[in-house]
């Protein structure tokens, strides 16, 4: 079996032009090096390569040109030995000094040293296809090891390293790679497929904030390293999608997590993705010992035909999906077309998934060996095994040629006639007539042996001609092609959707929303089975339009988008609630797939200029009010949406939420006082600003969070009446402006509300003013207030109003807060309120995981009475951040540290899994009787395998951490 290419040296266009870019290059490079290079012994072919490269191959050409040294010294050797040679310079970039800079600059040399070794290999006959898609896939294993060594070593400080000069090793993370790059297979100019896990155990990774955290810091430094373009270029795309549920995990899995995610809901799809899976960084060890145990789940013990039928589906849905239906040479894809490369992968998979399970021989990665084996084992004949790997070789090598020209990851060739004629000639053919010939030639042999493997096979893939939802009773090929589809109870989804179309549900009574459902319904269907529960997506599709009083917009909007019916389907299965935004308001889903939207900064600033773009300046209050609330909802819906991707974390999530509020709050006080000037004019020296508390205060909302608001101003005593035709006395004026605002916020208009308000802390509860004085406030701090409300007030920062009078209002905070006071008395007072808590709103609710017993509240409690007892002689407690004065105890010794790491993971997973619940579920929900899809992606946000863990998970903690708070409050 031959592995040669088909393939010879570049022939040029315009011979004359390329043999003067040679000549000039020549003659810039040194008359040393130039006599050097034609003194080499392989000079001729060396220099045939050169013409066709300077004449087509921009991306090559500049490589040459831009180091004539380098081009010398990699010839003079042997290509493996100069691939070693290059690869071996990135050692030095080990070093503990070693900045990022510096590894970034070193790898992307290094990459382009690798491109030019192996391309001119290639095109001088040195490597045949099997020879240089090593040597890629060695170069990809050294960069992406290199990568990972410097984000270990950078984030070093942070994690337990047991060797510094081997950080890897026993490290509880582990890179693997898979498709082209696992195979050692990779093409020239591609991607790497990588997946990352972590060992949640780890003593390395579980230093600082947790192995959860560590892990996906070090993944997203992993992806910048060899991702991010530079002046020197990029090392590698990283598609980091191949992990287990994409859609709904991190882009670190932990190893508990993915064990489980195979087991229970592992496809076909991924069974021949792991087939190829080799670790190549970090934990090695650990990624050998996870392959071992994924081995009952790629090989199964009996012959597995049904396999078959899927990956045919699979691939019928590419043809359709991307118009390589028929074989043609102009504009073909020689990977994903018809007679294509992937047919021949798909071929050799298929065959390992139906007869691995009980031939270890046909367990290899490698496309070419397992063709080997197959015939040598007679599942295949060798007419077969020859046509193949000839159609493999030969088409890989157009492949590389194709993305030698301009280092694009593309497999198409051109479609205009000049420019496919150039290419056959890069190839080195005469023309385009015999490259056509050859090509279509191996495309037909592919295609024949292809047809044969699946021409007995039952199709998956005609699923909507078997959708009858017609009459009272049950079609029975519809019940199994929803039982195909993956409905656990398929008589009942028949039963929902002919209910649907029998109009009992509100929504979808009119004639014109029935009529865009029959034609949305069977791509409804398939979206549910996408996405991982279609029963789920169906009940709560369903209770949907059970509250919805017309759906035929939704309707028509999801029918017209592919893509956001399936973004609607997960969600549906995901968050319901967050589902149930969509339905009230589809319009939110034009957000989700503008670009703009998804991709815009998080920050207050940030909202606060779109929110002034969003409304015009002068409109209507009422117009500006319903502008709020459409901003508002889009915005809370982006950040749902992005913590639901997992392109955010919970923290992440908490902090946009908070500045999104903020941004409203300013943003409304602005309308309002300009609204109140007209009739009330100002009050001179007046000044207003807003108090955030509680979350609002901390920065830890979530979508459903209200605001703890105090309103504080100040004015000229001598002149405290406003100027307008309807003068009003200071405290009455600013009274009825915070009324005013109260209503902005709150008040419900045609486009919902934007926040509930509580305004409880300020002085004296609800029997104060709704506006304080701030000479009021200082007061009534110093003399007046408990402990309960110190407490509350650590977590007190302006978020809205007047620069000055914010500063003033600080500066107030900390001096009320940070004095030195008896640490007994204020922990008496502390354990004494947390205890009239308990009694008038219970604690043994386990899944309120503010107030259960050992919940967030008591590790508030902790923090607050750290900051009030020793805020004064530790300045960095003074922070309104839970999890920073925890921190910042610890720093200051007034914390022991392992309470306070235990305090910090215990704060990290309450507050991971209330971003969750709130954006999945309802606010008085009980998750343990909510879907399975939205339990398994609680799960899977704290790296949990699933919702018994979690459970017992948070049980063990809330244990843990109500012996500290006992501990802590019980000595001061």
């Amino acid at each position: 079996m031959t592995t040669k290419s088909a393939l010879s040296c570049p022939r040029p266009i315009k011979l004359a032009a390329a043999r003067a870019r040679v000549a000039e290059f020549l003659g810039s490079a040194g008359e040393d090096c130039a006599r050097s290079l034609r003194a080499l012994p392989d000079w001729p072919k060396l220099e045939a390569a050169l013409l066709g490269v300077a004449d087509q191959s921009p991306f090559l050409w500049g490589l040459v040109r831009r180091d004539p040294a380098r081009l010398l010294r990699i010839r003079e050797q042997d290509p493996s030995l100069a691939l070693d040679g290059a690869l071996r310079k990135l050692t030095a970039r080990h070093a503990e000094d070693c900045t990022e800079a510096q590894a970034m600059s070193q790898l992307r040399k290094a990459r382009q040293e690798t491109a030019l070794i192996v391309a001119l290999a290639d095109l001088v006959g040195d490597f045949d296809v099997v020879a240089a898609t090593r040597a890629l896939s060695h170069a990809a294993d050294r960069f992406v090891a290199t990568a990972l060594r410097v984000a270990l070593r950078l984030l070093g400080e942070k994690l337990a390293l047991a060797d510094r000069e081997e950080p890897e090793q026993n490290c509880g993370l582990v890179v693997l790679a898979l498709g082209k790059h696992g195979a050692a297979e990779l093409n020239y100019s591609s991607d790497v497929d990588l997946v990352v896990f972590y060992d949640s155990h780890s003593r390395v990774l579980g230093a600082g904030p947790g192995a959860k955290a560590n892990s996906l810091r070090l993944t997203q430094h992993l992806v910048k390293l060899l991702q991010e373009r530079t002046g020197d270029g990029y090392v590698q795309r990283v598609d980091l999608r191949l992990r287990p549920d994409p859609g709904s995990t991190a882009a670190a899995v932990s190893i508990d997590a993915a064990r489980h995610y195979y087991e229970t809901l592992g496809q076909n799809w991924e069974r021949a993705a792991m087939i190829k899976a080799r670790p190549v960084a970090g934990d090695l060890a650990l990624g050998f010992d996870f392959l071992k145990e994924m081995a009952a789940f790629i090989w199964r013990k009996y012959f597995d035909y049904a396999t078959i039928a899927d990956i045919h589906a699979m691939k019928r849905q590419i043809h359709a999906a991307k118009g390589h239906a028929e074989i043609a040479v102009a504009g073909h894809d020689v990977k994903l077309g018809r007679g294509g490369i992937r047919e021949i992968e798909f071929f050799v998979q298929t065959q390992q998934l139906i007869f691995g399970g009980r031939r270890k021989s046909l367990r290899g990665a490698r496309t070419l060996d397992m063709l080997q084996q197959l015939s040598a084992d007679h599942w295949i004949t060798p007419e077969a095994a020859d046509d193949l790997a000839a159609a493999y070789c030969y088409l890989r090598a157009v492949e590389h040629r194709l993305q030698m020209l301009n280092d694009q990851q593309t497999q198409r060739l051109p479609e205009d006639p000049e420019a496919l004629k150039h290419f056959a000639r890069f190839c080195g053919y005469a023309g385009a007539a015999s490259f056509s010939r050859d090509l279509l030639r191996h495309f037909r042999a592919v295609e024949k042996h292809y047809a044969r493997l699946f021409e007995h096979a039952p199709g998956l893939d005609s699923r909507a001609g078997n959708l009858v939802f017609v009459g009272a009773g049950d079609d029975p090929e519809t019940l199994e092609t929803l039982r195909e589809m993956g409905f656990r109870d398929p008589a009942l989804a028949a039963e929902t959707v002919r209910g649907w179309h029998f109009g009992r549900r509100p929504a979808v009574r009119s004639a014109r929303a029935r009529e865009a459902l029959t034609e949305l319904v069977p791509a409804l269907l398939e979206a549910f089975a996408k996405s991982g529960d279609a029963d789920s997506g169906m009940a709560a599709f369903d209770a949907a339009l059970a509250r919805m009083p017309a759906a035929a917009e939704l309707f028509i909007l999801l029918k017209s988008h592919g893509a956001m019916l399936q973004l609607f389907a997960d969600v549906l299965g995901g968050a319901p609630r967050l589902a149930q935004v969509i339905a009230q308001s589809p319009h939110v889903l034009d957000v989700a797939i503008d670009q703009g939207v998804a991709a815009a900064p998080m920050d207050v600033a940030d909202f606060s200029q779109r929110l002034a773009l969003f409304h015009e300046g002068d409109s209507g209050l009422e117009a500006f009010l319903d502008a709020a609330r459409i901003f508002a909802s889009e915005e809370n819906f982006m950040i749902g949406l992005r913590l639901f991707a997992g392109l955010i974390e919970p923290d992440q999530a908490a902090q946009a939420y908070s500045a999104l509020a903020e941004a409203m709050i300013s943003t409304c006080l602005a309308r309002v006082e300009r609204d109140f000037a007209p009739e009330h004019g100002r009050v001179r020296g007046g000044r207003c600003v807003v108090l955030g508390l509680g979350k609002l205060g901390s920065r830890e909302m979530t979508a459903t969070s209200d605001l703890d608001l105090v309103m504080l101003y100040d004015f000229d005593s001598e002149r405290p009446e406003s100027d307008g035709r309807r003068p009003l006395h200071a405290t009455l004026y600013y009274t009825r402006l915070t009324q005013r605002l109260i209503v902005a916020l709150t008040a419900p208009t045609r486009r919902g509300k934007l926040f509930e308000v509580d305004m409880r802390l300020r002085p004296s509860g609800n029997q104060g003013p709704l506006a304080t004085q701030i000479a009021s406030f200082r007061s009534y701090q110093a003399k007046e207030a408990e402990t309960w409300e110190l407490m509350a007030l650590t977590r007190a920062r302006p978020v809205a109003g007047d620069a000055t009078l914010a500063a003033e209002a600080g500066s107030l905070i900390a001096e009320t807060l940070y004095r030195r006071r008896p640490a007994p008395e204020l922990a008496k007072e502390a354990r004494h309120m947390r205890g009239l808590i308990a009694k008038e709103k219970g604690e043994d609710e386990t899944w309120n995981l503010k107030l259960a017993s050992g919940g967030l509240l008591d590790i508030e409690f902790i923090a607050q009475f750290l900051a009030l007892a020793h805020g004064a002689d530790a300045p960095a407690l003074r922070s309104t951040s839970t999890a920073e004065i925890l921190c910042a105890a610890a720093d200051a010794r007034v914390l022991e540290a392992d309470t306070a790491e235990i305090l910090l993971n215990a704060l990290a997973l309450y507050a991971n899994v209330t971003q969750w619940l709130r954006l999945a579920l309802d606010p008085h929900a009980d998750p343990r009787h909510a879907a399975e899809g939205v339990k398994r992606r609680i799960a899977a946000a704290t790296g949990l395998p699933d919702f018994t863990f979690l459970e017992r998970e948070l049980a063990a903690t809330r244990k843990e951490v109500r012996r500290v708070f006992t501990r802590i409050l019980a000595k001061g």
